[in-house]
């Protein structure tokens, strides 16, 4: 399946676009850019406004790109980023590259004088600042707009469809009150004032409605055929246009039936439509929307040994930040100072505070909740997790699946059919004997009921929200393209270490020989493990640093403390020796200690069978006597049997791939109760094993490391990096976890199916929509009384519009397994 990025030259970028008020409008963005020089691809996404490009930066440059934006009618403010981000419009050439690059290398070893602070503001300067006012990105809100003014908050939109729509319903229903329907349907009594015909009042009533109201669809309609496409704007414009110019030419040529409320109440309708969808497409954007609100808008920065509060853009790579409790983190950093909790649910969806110390990383827009702390700036501007994460948002909600490239197209030649239609219905009406009036009415109801708005937003909302959805949870999907396919998994391969496991050894068995008791033992053994540095001993002084005697495990604390190591000695390939409070400490393996003459027999049956089922068996003998034996393993995580549980649940056939030998993989599977094992497979050879499941006809996600697992990732139908972090530029992934729970597998997949099937509800209804509409919107059932008046059929369309977004909000509501962490496994203390 295609992959993210593309020949190394290859660059993309999202930009602000704002006047794509339907879905439908989208082709004359992408058609003039396919047609300039540079551009490889091009997803316009008219619910959040923008538009994601793919172009050779050797060929052009986002300064022509957002030029040839404006040049199809649309306007454009740069890139779309976070509002406290700025980049320039051109991008920088190698000199400057080089120049930055330079200076803050400079800036890295003269450290926090003036002139490194001067160096590190040069390169900062190349890179990130805007070179004029109109190339700094517009605001988040201003991002999620949605109309055709420069500037205008997706607030200000709303309130002007609002505006327009309301005009549009007053005068409508004054011209209404004036028209045939109000004086016969109604018996309007009223005279039209100062005397003029009743059609010259309408006139003059529907002006506003016409050149106010409904400007939009006349100056859209004109974009779309100026860049040679068709979309709804252009039968909107046509409906109301051909209804409004009759009319007038019948008052101009002494009078007879118009249609001024006709043409007045459709415009209403459909701008009462669009007004309550643009509300309900801006929920399908409250992910992303959120996401640009994060970042602190500034930060509190250390030069010259002065706290300085500047905009969060101006923070430059090395300068010493200062965060306070309760503070955001404003730029990614390393702390170099103090001691917090950090909330980074927000960035990551990890549930639970971090605890930060000196030399851990923070993530920029992550919240300090107890101490106050001091951060190297490591990542700012656009290299911020942040800012990666909005953009993979932007660029997975702006690309368009397989499904919606079809509905796109069927869109265009639907709006053809619907021009086709209408002229064809009013031909075979006027043959028919029909006056020309009637004729007219059931062209225009058939052009506004064709309308393929519905079938434009059916996929792009379900989109929206799903990668939306994804988003809050640390589930980030490359493009739609993953949506569609996590959809269709039916087996999920998992590398068992590290994303299984923790990736690290723990103590899992106790065994005690007669004569120690358990505490003694693990006091002991810590004690000379505390002064190795073998990754075995670290988990063995963990283990008795929370360690609970059997038998009181309710108790708050059981640990001794463990005493101080005297004359150790690290024993290579055997162990440590060490003497305790007196007593002499062997911990290793039995031929260390049959070294020191100690009768391991009692020992053997107990190593055996922890050996045998993948545990590693460490020897304890203390004053030359047999004391124990711990088993340790690398342990499952809290959330993987949870996981593995739910991927049964939605009847995906669960793999463990390991290299590990096939005991401690089956040890594993079994705790996990996973299905199949593959095990001693060397990493070379898991792209191999996931294609010989490809070639069983299973579509299979496999699950693994971003770096280490990169080719099995790229083979599989869908690769999913897990444990990335804040690292979410893995090219070989279609979908990145941002957190190292395991329980976000299933979550992807539920996402998936659940996104695909309100995209197949969605697409349904708007095909079903129109198959049934339009026959009875041409006439053909009039001898049944069954027709449409325009003002009917422009509620109806818009109606249909509202149901596709309001149906896509809905996923809002998919039910996600919630991590709930077992209790820490307690090993087995067993005392023959």
């Amino acid at each position: 399946m295609p992959r993210s990025g593309g020949p190394p030259m290859v660059r993309r970028t999202t930009l602000t676009v704002t006047g794509l008020h339907w879905a439908t409008s989208e082709a004359a963005i992408e058609k003039t850019l396919l047609s300039r020089p540079g551009v490889v691809g091009v997803d316009a996404n008219a619910m959040n406004q923008t538009a994601t490009v793919t172009y050779d930066p050797e060929s052009t440059s986002v300064r022509d790109l957002a030029d040839w934006i404006r040049e199809c009618g649309y306007h454009c403010a740069g890139r779309s980023l976070p509002e406290h981000l700025c980049e320039p419009m051109t991008e920088p050439t190698a000199s400057a590259e080089a120049t930055a690059a330079g200076h803050a290398g400079q800036a890295e070893h003269a450290g926090h004088t003036g002139h490194a602070a001067q160096a590190a503001q040069a390169a900062h300067t190349a890179h990130d600042l805007p070179t004029t006012r109109q190339t700094q990105t517009i605001s988040p809100h201003n991002a999620m707009g949605h109309g055709g003014h420069a500037g205008m908050s997706m607030a200000s939109m709303v309130r002007d469809m609002r505006n327009r729509f309301l005009v549009a319903v007053v005068l409508g229903a004054l011209v209404t009150l004036w028209s045939p329907i109000g004086r016969v349907v109604l018996g309007f009594p009223v005279p039209a004032p100062f005397g003029v015909r009743d059609d010259v009042w309408q006139l003059l009533l529907s002006l506003p409605v016409v050149f106010y109201s409904s400007w939009i669809f006349f100056d859209g309609a004109w974009r779309a055929l100026r860049n040679r496409t068709l979309d709804m704007m252009v039968l909107v414009a046509v409906a109301i246009g051909t209804g409004w110019l009759y009319s007038l030419g019948v008052t101009l040529t002494g009078g007879g039936e118009v249609f001024y409320e006709a043409a007045a109440i459709l415009a209403a309708f459909v701008l009462l439509g669009h007004w309550f969808e643009m509300r309900a497409r801006g929920g399908a954007n409250d992910a992303i929307r959120t996401l640009l609100d994060l970042a602190p808008p500034r930060a509190t920065v250390v030069r010259e040994g002065v706290e300085q509060d500047v905009p969060t853009a101006d923070v430059l790579v090395g300068d010493v930040v200062v965060i306070r409790p309760g503070g955001k983190v404003p730029v990614d950093g390393v702390v170099v100072e103090g001691r917090s909790e950090i909330d980074e649910s927000m960035v990551t969806g990890e549930s639970l505070p971090v605890t930060k110390a000196v030399g851990d990383e923070v993530i920029g827009a992550s919240l300090n909740t107890t101490g106050a702390l001091r951060i190297r700036a490591t990542k700012v501007g656009a290299d911020t997790a942040l800012a990666q994460i909005v953009v993979l948002v932007q660029e997975a909600q702006n690309s368009k699946a397989p499904g919606q490239r079809l509905a796109d197209r069927a869109a265009f030649w639907l709006v053809l059919v619907a021009l086709v239609g209408g002229a064809g219905t009013f031909a075979v009406w006027l043959l028919a004997g029909a006056p020309v009036g009637v004729a007219l009415l059931y062209a225009i109801t058939v052009v506004v009921i064709t309308c393929p708005d519905a079938l434009g937003l059916a996929t792009p909302t379900a989109i929206m929200v799903g990668s939306g959805l994804g988003a809050k949870r640390g589930v980030l999907f490359k493009n739609a393209a993953a949506i569609e396919t996590a959809a269709k998994i039916d087996t999920v391969v998992m590398d068992k270490t590290g994303t299984l496991t923790k990736g690290a050894p723990e103590v899992t068995d106790v065994v005690v020989a007669d004569g120690f008791s358990e505490a003694d033992l693990v006091t002991l053994t810590a004690a000379v493990e505390a002064a190795s540095e073998h990754p075995l001993a670290s988990a063995v002084v963990a283990y008795a640093r929370a360690y609970v005697p059997t038998g009181d495990r309710s108790a708050t604390s059981g640990a001794r403390s463990a005493s101080a190591v005297q004359d150790f000695e690290a024993v290579a390939g055997y162990g440590a020796l060490g003497t305790v409070d007196g007593r002499r400490v062997a911990v290793g393996n039995r031929r260390l200690l049959l070294t020191q003459g100690v009768d391991i027999a009692p020992l053997l049956a107990d190593r055996d069978a922890l050996a045998s089922s993948g545990r590693t068996a460490v020897l304890v003998a203390v004053d030359g006597r047999p004391a124990g034996v711990i088993g340790l393993a690398d342990a499952p995580r809290e959330t993987s049997s949870t996981a593995v549980r739910e991927m049964h649940d939605l009847g995906l056939e669960v793999v463990m791939l390991s290299g590990d030998n096939r005991a401690t993989a089956e040890r594993i599977a079994s705790q996990l109760g996973i299905d199949t094992v593959i095990a001693e497979v060397l990493p070379g050879d898991k792209a191999a094993t996931v294609a010989a499941l490809q070639r069983q006809g299973k579509r299979v996600a496999m699950v693994g490391d971003g770096v280490n697992d990169a080719p099995a990732l790229a083979q599989a139908d869908l690769g999913i990096a897990i444990g990335a972090g804040i690292d979410v530029a893995i090219e070989t992934a279609d979908v990145v976890l941002m957190r190292s729970d395991p329980l976000d597998v299933p979550t992807a997949v539920r996402i998936g199916r659940g996104t695909v099937a309100k995209m197949r509800q969605n697409l349904g209804w708007a095909v079903g929509y129109n198959t049934i509409a339009l026959p009875i919107a041409a006439g053909a059932f009039a001898t049944l009384g069954l027709t449409l008046r325009p003002e009917i059929a422009a509620l109806s369309m818009s109606g249909s519009s509202l149901i596709v977004a309001v149906n896509a909000l809905a996923l809002k509501r998919l039910r996600l397994p919630r991590p709930q962490p077992a209790a820490p496994a307690v090993p087995s203390a067993v005392t023959p």
